[in-house]
């Protein structure tokens, strides 16, 4: 009710009552009224009729947000704007509804917003909803901060009105940026090695799922490299890389798959008549001519995808393989920008992979022609019994110029050779073998070990070898001795019968190629049962370790090998080298027996 109040100032006004009971818990009641001037009363009543009409029937898009930028209120224009109802609103955040690409800066603006900042007004932002995924919106948000009252929370609104209409050129704008960032990472991200299947993994990564919700990158096994592309044979391909974001099934059948067959009159060949990229529909046509196996027809179908994308693989006039992108139900369809940025894709990714699989060629025939020039059987002869490894770097790397030998000398003699010509591929292998072939020929003339590399060091100045390693010990087992000298090359350690280790470091001299330095020969008596440990700096050199940390773990393992020396070897070269070395190795394990005792002894 209302009723007229008298103020104790002697002025009147109305006042409007609201009287009611209240009953206590031991049964007892008391009345209870509220009083408030009409004026007031009235304003608040207006304001909250006027709310309500305005947050049903605005054709505005009106939001509330809270401190932690998250949705408190939403009116049914922004819900119908955004495709999500406005209940489903409540408690996520701003901006995983309202999904933009501009690196955070909507965020941001949220933020700045909150903090109280200055309102903004009329500022556009380009957005997609997960409500909407196909369709791109330009929208105009006028923002301010929310007052703090009493028990409330700070945070903003916001006035919201879709001009994508008006904004198209913001809009295609907007699509076009997308797309330059897509090429700009791929541009970052793809052939960051010279490796075939890792510059394949890169391209689907960057595809996947930017660009696409599932894709393959496939290398074409041509018959005759020779022979124009004939649509009437069947395509066979080896698939070298694959992700995908769809149902299992759909993810194991992508990546599960190693050789692949495309039977004559696929959208594969149609794509190669072309040579341009294609879009496709998944549908039956599609898996009855494209894929030849009913089961993986069927598991394709039901994947969710609804339109595939193929783009050959093409560097210096050459097809490589295909890349395909394929898009489920959730995204909107490929576009004719969308092939243009494929293509742009399989190029870029095409001279990578062209790149790479020259790489692996002709790091094969390094590692062909290293092999080539190596020994094939060593023969130590009746007092000396040997292991060897040659393990060249990773197919990142390529191979060096690592170099070992054992030659059989006059009177049961034994010259053992260890070397590294610096550099890598073809040129290093075929330095190696020069310098091995030479070692081999003047070893059978017996000079002393100083005398052989002197030639040595000729040989690699007339070769034009800049920088070469080398270690050679000549081993007497009538006698027990072993003159050994090096050019520059890691010492030589033996292993004592009783596990401690010698390192002969006495006669180091300059690498060979550099000339002008005489080399020198120190002699040592080898005892029954002693290992000896030639090796290159692959073994103990590593990035994040030095020689010296490196010569010390290796003199600690030899110390505690047991067993045969291929035992030795293989627990070495365990303990002592990374997953993926990074340079060659070799290690040659040589254990000394029958030998003569020194005089005097």
């Amino acid at each position: 009710m209302r009723l007229p109040v008298l103020h104790r100032d002697g002025s009147v006004f109305d006042c409007g009552f609201r009287v009611f009971p209240v009953t206590g818990t031991a049964g007892g009641s008391v009345v209870m009224g509220l009083v408030s001037r009409s004026d007031e009363l009235d304003r608040v009543k207006a304001n909250l009729a006027f709310l309500d009409a305005l947050f049903e029937t605005c054709p505005i898009g009106l939001v509330m947000l809270d401190e932690d930028l998250r949705y408190v209120h939403v009116n049914q224009a922004l819900a119908d704007m955004d495709g999500i109802p406005a209940p489903d609103h409540l408690g996520r955040a701003a901006t995983e509804i309202m999904i933009t690409s501009d690196g955070g800066e909507f965020a941001r603006m949220l933020r700045a917003v909150a903090d109280g900042g200055t309102p903004l007004v009329d500022t556009l932002v380009g957005l997609r909803t997960p409500g909407h995924p196909d369709r791109d919106q330009v929208r105009s948000f006028s923002l301010f901060p929310l007052s703090r009252a009493v028990g409330t929370r700070s945070g903003v609104g916001g006035l919201v009105v879709d001009v994508t209409d008006r904004e198209r050129a913001l809009l295609e704008a907007t699509a076009a940026r997308r797309r330059l960032d897509l090429l700009d990472r791929a541009a970052a991200r793809i052939g960051t090695t010279l490796d075939v299947d890792t510059t394949a993994r890169e391209l689907v990564d960057v595809a996947v799922p930017e660009f696409c919700d599932g894709s393959v990158v496939e290398l074409v096994e041509w018959m005759d490299p020779t022979e124009a592309f004939d649509p009437r044979l069947p395509l066979f391909t080896r698939r070298i890389a694959a992700r995908a974001t769809l149902s299992r099934p759909a993810v194991e059948q992508l990546e599960g798959l190693e050789r692949v067959k495309y039977p004559p009159g696929s959208s594969i060949h149609r794509m190669f008549a072309t040579g341009r990229p294609i879009c496709v529909p998944v549908d039956e046509d599609f898996t009855t001519r494209t894929i030849a196996h009913a089961e993986r027809a069927r598991v394709i179908l039901d994947s969710g995808l609804v339109s595939i994308l193929i783009a050959p693989l093409v560097a210096r006039g050459t097809v490589q393989g295909i890349a395909m992108f394929g898009r489920s139900a959730d995204r909107p369809a490929f576009t004719e920008q969308d092939l243009s940025l494929a293509g742009e894709l399989a190029s870029r990714a095409a001279l990578c992979l062209d790149n790479a699989r020259l790489y692996s060629q002709v790091q094969d025939i390094a590692l062909t022609l290293q092999r080539a020039l190596l020994p094939d059987a060593l023969q130590p002869g009746p007092h000396l019994t040997v292991a060897h490894r040659y393990l060249p770097g990773s197919r990142v790397t390529e191979v060096g110029g690592d170099w070992y030998d054992v030659i059989g000398l006059p009177g049961d003699r034994v010259a053992l050779v260890v070397g590294d010509v610096m550099g890598h591929g073809v040129p290093a292998a075929a330095s190696m073998g020069r310098l091995r072939i030479t070692a081999e020929a003047l070893a059978r003339h017996g000079p002393e070990p100083h005398d052989l590399l002197t030639e040595l060091d000729l040989c690699a100045r007339e070769s034009g070898i800049e920088l070469a390693t080398c270690l050679y010990v000549a081993y007497d087992p009538h006698t027990g001795d072993a003159r050994i000298s090096a050019a520059g090359h890691p010492p030589l350690l033996v292993r004592h019968p009783d596990g401690t280790v010698d390192t002969l470091a006495d006669a180091m001299g300059v690498p060979l190629g550099v000339g002008g330095v005489p080399f020198r020969t120190m002699r040592t008596h080898l005892p029954d049962g002693a290992v000896l440990a030639l090796y290159t700096d692959g073994l103990i050199e590593a990035r994040g370790r030095d020689i010296d940390t490196g010569l010390a773990a290796l003199r600690a393992e030899l110390g505690r090998a047991e067993g045969s020396l291929e035992e030795m070897a293989d627990r070495i070269l365990t303990a002592m080298l990374p997953a993926a070395p990074t340079d060659d190795t070799v290690l040659v394990l040589a254990r000394i027996h029958g030998v003569t005792p020194p005089p005097n002894s």
